[in-house]
């Protein structure tokens, strides 16, 4: 999906093309399954992958993206981190990385899904009491992680928006007798199967009504587009940690 977003593009240019060294792909054109020559070979080796790179667009998993950043920085190339399921010490370690090179990370790298979040922000601030609180997020049956880092990211925007510390305040899981819902919690559902791409709900209830700002994403194609509206605005940045509502100016 990145490869052909970036082929669309007009005006961003496929300099390297990595995967792991056990994949069959290596050795081949990175545009061959397009029917295309792209004259980039998919490499196992970052530094010959990094060569010619001002930015590495990184949808891989925590420890694979913490190996390339550190690479990355040494050659100041700026990076772009779709990854999710980071732990605090590793955000801390992408936070350092950023005072020598530019840096977008978000969750999810959909246009859609970010502007969903300010949304979901907008509304947590107007149904700031007597409205409970819920993320529902559903995915592909492959997904390792849960919940999803977009879920867990809406949760945060909510938390933020109401004052509150969603450590303290998000609940992630119920069973058995778990006595009346706190109003002050945050609720979390994850639900895995098939090949949903992504779906992300925030329902609000309240009493005799219920309003729900709901996400779909019908095919990664969003991804690679947002990821390049991100390569796009760290474009002569040298240095920074930024997310999508920098890139999209919702702050």
């Amino acid at each position: 999906m990145l490869i052909e977003a970036i082929r669309g593009s007009g005006d961003c240019e496929l300099a390297g093309a990595l995967d792991v060294a056990s994949s069959l792909a290596i050795g081949n054109d990175a545009a061959a399954f397009l029917g295309h020559a792209s004259g980039v070979p998919v490499v196992a080796d970052l530094r010959a992958g990094l060569a010619h790179s001002e930015v590495l667009i990184d949808f891989t998993r925590p420890e694979g993206t913490l190996a390339h950043l550190k690479v990355c920085r040494e050659l100041g190339v700026n990076v772009v981190i779709g990854t999710t399921g980071f732990g605090e010490g590793q955000k801390e370690k992408i936070a350092d990385a950023a005072r020598d090179i530019a840096i977008v990370m978000a969750p999810n790298m959909s246009v859609g899904v970010n502007v969903t979040l300010k949304l979901i922000e907008m509304a947590t601030k107007a149904l700031a009491s007597g409205y409970d609180i819920e993320v529902i997020e559903t995915h592909h049956r492959h997904k390792v992680d849960a919940p999803s880092g977009t879920a867990l990211k809406m949760g945060e925007v909510i938390a933020q928006a109401l004052g509150r510390d969603l450590k303290k305040c998000g609940v992630f899981a119920r069973v058995g007798q778990t006595g009346e819902r706190d109003a002050s919690s945050i609720g979390f559902s994850s639900i895995r199967g098939g090949d949903v791409v992504g779906d992300h709900t925030v329902l609000f209830a309240g009493t005799g009504e219920r309003i729900e700002i709901t996400h779909k994403a019908g095919s990664r194609a969003t991804y690679a587009e947002g990821s390049l509206r991100a390569v796009r605005f760290l474009a002569g940045k040298r240095k920074g940690l930024f997310d999508m509502f920098d890139v999209l100016e919702l702050r």
